[in-house]
């Protein structure tokens, strides 16, 4: 395993978190602090990583690497977009995300048969679908606790896994690695543990993902080519109706906005959240495909990926006036640069 690009990743995104931490200290905003604690567990998996390519794994590493980047990272970032995005709608899409992983944690099981599981699968699934009702239900109601319900589903989870990691017991040599990738695997672990990985890993990466997409849609100049509405006052059926509508007609929508906000972007009149969420998109995706490609045995890219994805986090904080609106050193009063001000073209109808 390479030590420099892990080592960077680590540096990195340890940086990323202190900087966000210190815009929490300053502006108090919920979603900063989430996110600073994702990045945090992001720079904590990847210098294990570092550390094992260094001087060998062992079960400390291996344990809290798993915790850390297996379970948590994900989790943790969707939930900041959801702290974000809590006066918007987006509670729809992070109730079918939080749905979706349930799902998908259930049919895992069903595939790979993880031992030790018990009625684990039974029990995720369930919890899925109670707190995707919920949220949904709070989204409709236009209530902007919708956020504090996911918290429950992510803090919840990560609770529970510190409880299962504290009780399980590894045989010698208290860690597992991939013979062809020498990548960690989690062998190891009952079943119990290794199901909240896709438990909080899709309701956290779709989250951070359609987020990120959903939030450059609001702040580009837009053409809407087809009309959507999700007013909770219209008739039931009607709002249903959009309700399923509403993805294909934001993606629609999407695409025939992008040429204006090229335009919008060239000439400096376009919001910064545009193109910040798209870095922050770009970013939470890249990772998600070489990770992918690492469990197909194709490793060549699996630590670049996640160096790339900080990398573009980053620059979509950097790049987001809303979140970084005024340059200085972190934990200082010293500016390194004034307020930026926004050049805005109005948006097409």
């Amino acid at each position: 395993m390479n030590v420099l690009l892990p080592a960077a990743t680590s540096i990195l995104a340890i940086l990323f978190s202190l900087a966000l931490f210190d815009q929490w200290r300053d502006r108090r905003r919920g979603y900063q602090l989430i996110w600073a604690i994702g990045m945090l567990f992001f720079g904590i998996a990847s210098g294990c990583e570092a550390l094992a390519a260094s001087s060998g794994w062992n079960e400390a590493l291996y344990r809290t690497w798993y915790l850390t980047g297996a379970v948590w990272t994900a989790g943790w970032l969707g939930l900041g977009t959801a702290f974000l995005l809590g006066r918007t709608r987006f509670g729809y899409t992070f109730a079918a995300c939080i749905f979706l992983a349930g799902l998908f944690t259930f049919l895992t099981q069903a595939k790979y048969q993880y031992p030790g599981s018990g009625v684990a699968p039974i029990l995720y699934l369930i919890a899925a679908i109670v707190l995707a009702i919920a949220i949904g239900v709070e989204t409709y109601f236009q209530n902007e606790r919708w956020p504090y319900v996911a918290a429950l589903a992510v803090v919840g989870a990560t609770l529970l896994s510190v409880v299962l990691m504290a009780t399980v017991r590894l045989p010698a040599p208290g860690y597992a690695l991939d013979p062809t990738t020498q990548i960690p695997v989690a062998d190891l672990f009952p079943g119990t543990l290794r199901l909240l990985t896709p438990f909080l890993n899709i309701t956290g990466a779709f989250a951070l993902i359609l987020g990120a997409i959903f939030s450059t849609y609001v702040f580009m100049p837009k053409k809407r080519v087809l009309a959507y509405s999700l007013d909770p006052n219209q008739p039931g059926d009607y709002f249903l109706f959009n309700l399923l509508i509403a993805p294909v007609a934001i993606l629609v929508n999407f695409v025939a906005s992008l040429p204006g906000a090229a335009r919008a972007l060239a000439t400096g009149r376009i919001h910064s959240r545009a193109p910040a969420t798209a870095l922050i998109a770009l970013g939470a995706f890249i990772p998600s495909i070489t990770d992918s490609l690492n469990r197909f045995g194709s490793t060549e890219f699996f630590e670049f990926g996640k160096f790339l994805g900080v990398v573009l986090l980053f620059a979509g904080f950097l790049v987001s006036i809303e979140v970084f609106s005024e340059l200085r050193i972190p934990f200082t009063r010293i500016r390194i640069g004034g307020p930026r001000s926004e050049r805005v073209e109005r948006p097409s109808d």
